[in-house]
C-alpha cells in the first residue's frame, strides 16, 4: 500500500483558497498527484518546505530520468497563466516547462526542470542582485507576444487593485490622506493604460523567485504574467530592497531604471502609485512604506 500523501504544514493551515472549495481541493491532491505520477512515470520525493500557500510542490524523477518539480497549483487570479509564462519564455531566464496542463477550473499541473543547487537569489549581495533581475527581466520583455495569447492587460490588475483600496479608504479613511491617496491611485490607473509599447511583464519578479541552476547561473519561477508597461516590472525588487529603498527610494530607483534602460521618472511615478496601493491594500504592512511613501510624496508636492 502507498504511502499517505504528505500535505505540508504551511499549505494545510493556507487561507488564500478559501472556505470549503480550498479544503475539497486539498482533499482531493493525493488522487490527482497518484494520477500523475502514474501519467507521467513520475518518482517523487518529500514535498518542498516552506513553500508557497497555494500549491504542492516536490522534487521527482521523470520516465526519462530528468531531474524535475511537480507543482499542483489551487489557481488563483495573479497565478492564471503561470504555466503558459514560463512556457512563453522556451527555458531562456526561466525554468524550462516539461509538462503542463489546467485539469480544471480550480488546478493548474506542471511538470518543471529542477533548480540545482536551488538556493536563491536573495542570499546574494543587492547588486548582483539588481544585475541578475534585470537581466531576467529583459529575457521575459523580449518574448514574442502573438495574436491569440492568453496574457491579461496589467491595467485589469491595476483596476482590480485600485477598486479594493478605495472600498478600504471609504471603510477607514484614517488609512491614508485622502488627497494623497486619489493622487496615488489615480496615477495607477493612468500609468496602466494599455500602449503601444507594452510587453510580457512578470509582476513578481523579486530575488526570492530566482534560483540557482546548473544550465544557466540563474533562473526565474513563479511568473504571475501580465502585458504591459515594462517600467512597472522592477516594482516588485525594489519593494524587496528594503533597507536600501528606506534609506534612499530615489537613489535606488534611478540605479535600477539605469541598469534597465528605463526611465527613471517614470519608474519614481508607478513606485508612488505601487506605495500608495500597498498602504491601503489587505495583505500584512510593509516593512517601513509609509517614510517611503512620505519621501515620494514630497517630490509631488505632498
Amino acid at each position: 500500500m502507498a504511502a499517505p500523501l504528505h500535505i505540508p504544514r504551511y499549505l494545510q493551515a493556507s487561507t488564500d483558497g478559501g472556505g470549503p472549495a480550498w479544503v475539497a481541493w486539498l482533499d482531493a491532491l493525493p488522487e490527482r498527484v497518484a494520477g500523475l505520477c502514474d501519467r507521467w512515470g513520475l518518482r517523487l520525493g518529500d514535498p518542498f518546505e516552506p513553500g508557497g500557500n497555494c500549491s504542492w510542490v516536490a522534487p521527482a524523477v521523470d520516465a526519462e530520468g530528468r531531474d524535475a518539480v511537480l507543482k499542483v497549483a489551487w489557481r488563483h487570479t495573479e497565478s492564471m497563466h503561470e504555466a503558459e509564462g514560463l512556457a512563453a519564455l522556451d527555458g531562456y531566464g526561466g525554468v524550462e516547462v516539461y509538462e503542463f496542463e489546467h485539469l480544471s477550473d480550480d488546478t493548474t499541473v506542471m511538470l518543471l526542470e529542477r533548480c540545482r543547487p536551488g538556493h536563491e537569489l536573495r542570499t546574494r549581495p543587492e547588486a548582483e542582485q539588481h544585475v541578475t533581475i534585470i537581466h531576467l527581466l529583459q529575457a521575459v520583455w523580449a518574448v514574442d507576444l502573438r495574436p491569440g495569447h492568453p496574457f491579461r492587460p496589467l491595467a485589469e490588475m491595476v483596476d482590480q487593485w485600485v477598486g479594493s483600496a478605495e472600498a478600504r479608504l471609504a471603510a477607514d479613511p484614517s488609512r491614508l490622506d485622502a488627497g494623497l491617496a486619489r493622487d496615488g491611485l489615480s496615477l495607477f490607473r493612468e500609468l496602466a493604460q494599455p500602449a503601444s509599447t507594452d510587453v510580457l511583464l512578470f509582476t513578481d519578479l523579486h530575488a526570492g523567485n530566482v534560483l540557482a541552476a546548473q544550465r544557466r547561473p540563474w533562473l526565474l519561477i513563479d511568473p504571475k504574467p501580465y502585458v504591459g508597461d515594462r517600467h512597472y516590472d522592477v516594482l516588485q525588487h525594489l519593494l524587496n530592497c528594503n533597507a536600501s529603498l528606506r534609506a534612499d527610494p530615489i537613489g535606488l530607483l534611478s540605479h535600477v531604471a539605469d541598469l534597465a534602460g528605463l526611465d527613471a521618472a517614470r519608474v519614481e511615478q508607478w513606485l508612488f502609485a505601487r506605495c500608495v496601493q500597498q498602504i491601503l491594500g489587505d495583505g500584512p504592512p510593509w516593512p517601513d512604506l509609509d517614510a517611503v511613501l512620505r519621501k515620494l510624496a514630497e517630490r509631488r508636492g505632498h
